[in-house]
């Protein structure tokens, strides 16, 4: 009963972050007037002053974005490019797609950035570009930087992001490291765009929505520095793991030998637009309104959840508790909300995501004292349809997925100990799959306690 009502909230949660809704909804053109509207910003452009309309982009959402510009804009594009995890893909008319590899970047990303490197210089002061960003962009636009002295190659960035993923880094400090070894990200593909009109439409996939850190802030200035660079790769223990050429680009870049990422008050930003279109706490949002209309108590914790996945289940795990012992802190029947993204310290050789490892870890609560959760159901899930390396969305917890594990003779503690959530709840029928959603806002957490 639960696990299909917590799939209905997710699933409102989602259709209120679908790309090509969300573009819609913000985009409309009146006569030669291309308006855009959000809950907080309002522009306007008039299209008889451009001699030519490009949409470029990246990032898991990409394809849908794109196919809301056609829906408004039609033939009046002349160009496009976006590049996108493979298996994101929509059919357009007017803007072509490439597939890349995302998290680990790879050649496919290389060689579709250098080509909208390319049309971004063909822009002039007579060219609109609308950019389309969302999370994964900072995988998809990978460029790696080269100087006079020095080339960072792509085995270089695919090894450098390994070991923050494996290091459990958050996503700000990952895009602070990889800002710094990038030819195009933090600001510096505003570069090959400038003097253009740029139009940034931004989809969200950071907790607290930092327009620097969404895909490593392609069309924002950067307050990050080298040195703060540096400093995420000590705290994390990595800085003697970093390809010889990535520590030299950091060492230069700290000694003032290469040019910082451009900063606020750069003039290559004077006539860059960054709207932000879609978020986490909209979904959320959704979400509590489909809850509330299949009769829960409801409340939304945050939109901004950060830190060790298995850590936060354990929060989850007494939330629910006190939503069955105390009926706190709402009444049941009661559905607690969260969104936001985790981290997963790698320990083990197995498979999963983060919302996979935080739904084992809550089980593991769950199995210790099931008494005290009865009634209770946990679905932790990527807003994106692929959690970590997996088909999976997330997974399920409750005590009928404690008994069926029992009945399946898994141990809760040797999977999480190996850090194979995935192939744990697979056994089980424990997983939540959607497929690509094609959008990107972070991660959901639903508490249901009938």
């Amino acid at each position: 009963m639960n696990q299909e009502a917590a799939r209905k909230i997710a699933e409102a949660a989602l259709k209120r972050v679908d790309p090509v809704r969300m573009i819609t909804d913000c985009l409309s053109l009146t006569a030669d007037t291309l308006n855009i509207k959000t809950e907080t910003q309002e522009l306007s452009f008039d299209l008889s002053t451009f001699e030519r309309i490009v949409v470029l982009g990246a990032g898991k959402a990409g394809a849908s974005m794109a196919l809301g510009v056609e829906q408004v804009l039609g033939d009046r594009i002349d160009q496009g490019l976006i590049v996108v995890k493979y298996e994101h893909v929509r059919e357009l008319e007017r803007i072509e797609i490439a597939e890349a590899g995302h998290p680990v970047p790879d050649q496919n990303g290389v060689a579709a950035t250098g080509r909208l490197v390319e049309l971004a210089e063909s822009a002039d002061e007579k060219t609109l570009c609308l950019m389309l960003i969302s999370g994964g962009g900072s995988a998809l636009l990978t460029l790696p930087m080269k100087t006079d002295d020095i080339e960072v190659t792509l085995e270089d960035t695919q090894r450098t992001t390994e070991l923050l993923l494996e290091a459990g880094t958050p996503i700000q400090d990952i895009n602070c490291i990889r800002k710094h070894i990038s030819a195009v990200t933090g600001g510096r593909f505003c570069r090959s765009l400038h003097p253009a009109t740029v139009v940034s439409l931004i989809l969200s996939d950071v907790v607290g929505d930092e327009l620097e850190s969404i895909a490593s802030g392609v069309t924002s200035p950067d307050p990050t520095s080298f040195d703060d660079a540096w400093e995420i790769a000590e705290k994390y223990k990595i800085a003697d793991k970093l390809p010889d050429r990535v520590r030299t680009v950091l060492e230069d870049g700290r000694s003032g030998r290469i040019p910082e990422t451009p900063k606020p008050g750069d003039d290559i930003f004077d006539r860059v637009h960054n709207v932000l279109i879609g978020t986490n706490a909209l979904a959320l949002e959704a979400a509590r309104r489909a809850a509330e209309e299949l009769g829960f108590n409801t409340l939304v914790l945050t939109s901004q959840l950060t830190g060790e996945a298995r850590e936060i289940a354990k929060v989850f795990s007494g939330v629910a508790k006190d939503l069955v012992r105390l009926g706190s802190p709402v009444a049941r029947p009661a559905c607690f909300l969260a969104g936001g993204e985790t981290t997963v310290t790698l320990h083990g050789a197995g498979k999963g995501g983060r919302n996979q490892e935080m739904a084992l870890a809550f089980l593991a609560e769950v199995a210790a004292r099931p008494n005290a959760y009865r009634g209770v159901t946990f679905l932790s899930a990527a807003t994106d349809g692929t959690d970590g390396p997996t088909d999976a969305a997330g997974a399920f917890a409750s005590v009928e997925v404690v008994e069926a594990s029992v009945a399946a003779g898994l141990s809760i503690r040797r999977y999480l100990a190996e850090n194979d959530s995935y192939h744990f709840f697979g056994k089980i029928d424990g997983l939540y799959k959607t497929g690509p959603t094609n959008t990107n806002v972070c991660d959901l957490q639903i508490v249901l306690v009938e």
